[in-house]
Parts: structure tokens; C-alpha cells; sequence
């Protein structure tokens, strides 16, 4: 085990879990809001995706992911300021990419609508990211970076690191923070990306940074005058964590049993959430135009 390894085991997980308690215990005595049950479910995804780690460390993509390894262009190590931003600013786009896609492609969105169930942004929700993550085969994403010769361990690690950075920013008692809002990902910006409201669907994608939204333009900013709405086009209701874990894959499974050619099957795994391929659904592209149609402002994404 690497010292970061160590590290993100037995320092950043036991601080993460305690400052979300923290959070919960000062919004419950000032504000007398927060919902604990939700805070469980989270807890539950977190202690799952463990296990699933630990028990099924597997991939879709591992014959993918062979290949990449074996050709690999070089090795690389991180030995000096160059390789380390070569590292930082290619694990951003690759991630960006890869959670863009887990909003766009509904078989990624089964599993990372879990991180989106929450009806209440808070820190405990950063760990709600879903359990399947590493088995359905999202490492596809990271396989540039594996193919330019960074080691597989290391670049997981850094996703890690990527992903610790993103525990602060689900607060919504952080304001914004001026400049820095033309850089990084900030929990404005995340906030925005968690909000269910038409005007903010699909945007702010970024890891630690916030620059290939803006150079994608998928970057939206937060209003004051329109409040985030946070969870699900359809909000869960439920605190029941198999109904919040399992519920996208029950209702694609649902969706695929009623296809009715090929190409439906291949458009309900492929295309974007709420694709219907008997007729009108409910994308985002779509809701927006029926909102247009019926002349109701919608930002575009």
C-alpha cells in the first residue's frame, strides 16, 4: 500500500465521514432540516460500493482494458512538475468526459443517478456516488491516460484524489468565490449540477476544475433568482437504499423487456435518460423544446 493509499484509507475516509456527521449535527440544531434517513442511504451506498470493491473487483472493460495496458505507448511515472500536469489536467478531461457521459448514456446514468436521488444537497451525499460504478465499465474513460503509460493503480489514485477534492463542494452554505469560479469547481458551480430545475439539467461536469465546461459549453452559472432543486426530475420519495440503488437498473430492465427490435434495445442502453423509442420521452433536449413550445424560458445546455 502506497502512502497516498494510506492516506485516503485511514485519514481522508474517517475525516470525510466525520465532517458530514458534523455538518448534519450543526444543520439539525440550527436549521432542524436535515434528513438523517437520507444520510443512512448514503451511508449504505458507501459500505456497498466497499464491498462490491472487495468482492466482484471486475470490469466490463477488462478485455478493453488488457489491450490498453499491454500497448501501452510508455511508462510513466510522476517524477517531476511535468508529468504530474500532464497527469492532473489529462485525469480532468478524462474525467470530465466520463461524467458527461454518465448523464448522456443511460446505462452510466443507472448507476451515477444514485449520486443525483439525494432531495437534500449536503456533504454526507458526496459519498451516495453509486456502487456499480467500477464494474460496469466507466474505466474506459482512463484508458488514455493508461495507454499514454501511466500505471493503472496510479491513475485510480488519482481519480481518488479527484473525487476527495469534490467532498467540500456539496455544501449549499458556501457562497461563491469570485474568481475562482472562472477555474475551479466550486460548490456554486456543483451546486448547479445537482439541481433538478429544467434551466440547470446537464451542466458542470468538471472535477476539480471547472475550464472544460466552459471550453465545452456545458458551464452554467447559479442564479439568484432561481433556487436549486435538488434530486431527480422525479424526486424519490423513498428511503428504502435497495429501491435508491436498484431502481434505474429495475426500470431499464423494465424498458428493455418491452423493445421491440434491435435498435430500441441498443437506444435504451446508449442514449441519453428518458429516451423513448416509441415516441416523445423525456430527455433534456426534449423537455426543453415542449418548455420552448409552450414559452417558457429554458437556458440551453
Amino acid at each position: 500500500m502506497t502512502p497516498i493509499e494510506k492516506f485516503l484509507l485511514f485519514v481522508a475516509a474517517p475525516t470525510v465521514l466525520g465532517l458530514s456527521l458534523l455538518e448534519g449535527l450543526v444543520l439539525s440544531w440550527h436549521k432542524g432540516g436535515y434528513d438523517w434517513r437520507a444520510c443512512g442511504v448514503s451511508f449504505f451506498d458507501y459500505a456497498l460500493r466497499i464491498a462490491v470493491t472487495i468482492f466482484l473487483p471486475i470490469t466490463l472493460a477488462e478485455p478493453l482494458l488488457r489491450w490498453t495496458i499491454e500497448h501501452r505507448l510508455t511508462d510513466l511515472h510522476v517524477n517531476d512538475v511535468g508529468s504530474f500536469l500532464l497527469l492532473f489536467l489529462g485525469l480532468e478531461f478524462c474525467y470530465y468526459w466520463l461524467h458527461r457521459m454518465g448523464h448522456r448514456v443511460r446505462w452510466f446514468w443507472c448507476n451515477h443517478a444514485v449520486h443525483h436521488s439525494p432531495n437534500q444537497l449536503c456533504l454526507m451525499a458526496s459519498l451516495r456516488i453509486g456502487a456499480f460504478g467500477k464494474l460496469i465499465g466507466g474505466v474506459i474513460f482512463l484508458l488514455p491516460l493508461i495507454w499514454l503509460g501511466f500505471d493503472t493503480r496510479l491513475v485510480l489514485t488519482a481519480l481518488t484524489l479527484n473525487l476527495l477534492y469534490q467532498f467540500w463542494i456539496h455544501a449549499t452554505w458556501i457562497p461563491k468565490l469570485g474568481w475562482l469560479e472562472y477555474v475551479l469547481n466550486t460548490p456554486s458551480a456543483h451546486r448547479v449540477h445537482h439541481a433538478a430545475n429544467l434551466e440547470y439539467l446537464d451542466a458542470n461536469y468538471g472535477g476539480v476544475l471547472i475550464v472544460f465546461d466552459r471550453l465545452f459549453g456545458t458551464y452554467v452559472e447559479e442564479r439568484e433568482d432561481l433556487p436549486c432543486r435538488y434530486g431527480l426530475i422525479h424526486p424519490i420519495t423513498t428511503n428504502n437504499p435497495f429501491k435508491v440503488e436498484f431502481g434505474q437498473w429495475i426500470q431499464l430492465g423494465r424498458d428493455l423487456l418491452k423493445a421491440r427490435s434491435p435498435q430500441a434495445v441498443l437506444g435504451l442502453l446508449f442514449k441519453p435518460p428518458g429516451w423513448n423509442p416509441e415516441g416523445p420521452g423525456e430527455t433534456t433536449e426534449e423537455m426543453r423544446q415542449r418548455a420552448a413550445d409552450a414559452g417558457v424560458t429554458a437556458q440551453p445546455s
